[in-house]
């Protein structure tokens, strides 16, 4: 399974932003799909996940603020980040687990100006 990012950039704080990931097969198996991010100095952490039967998982940090939504049918998850601040600044990472295997993406930066 490879993950194709898009999305992400530069935006001042309290601004939102929209990441899309599109798995290249679709497989029922991929299950969940998410997101993870890593800011600088810091390790890998979770910001959301949602199952194929669409139920949805947040970080505590991000409860509120930030959306995944998935489209099955294109095996595709997108995350819509809404008021965002510098703390949320980071590589983000596609995710996917299919069959008990993750997959990740290339990573997207997100810069968030205070």
């Amino acid at each position: 399974v490879q993950l194709q990012a898009s999305g992400g950039g530069f935006v001042q704080a309290g601004g939102s932003l929209g990441l899309s990931c599109a798995a290249s097969r679709v497989e029922w198996r991929i299950n969940p799909m998410g997101w993870y991010r890593q800011a600088p100095g810091k390790q890998r952490e979770l910001v959301a996940t949602i199952t194929s039967a669409l139920l949805p998982n947040y970080a505590d940090s991000v409860k509120g603020r930030f959306t995944i939504s998935r489209d099955n049918a294109k095996n595709t998850v997108y995350l819509q980040m809404d008021s965002l601040t510098a703390e949320d600044t980071a590589v983000y990472y596609c995710y996917a687990n299919s069959g008990g295997v993750a997959y990740w993406g290339q990573g997207t930066l997100v810069t968030v100006s205070s």
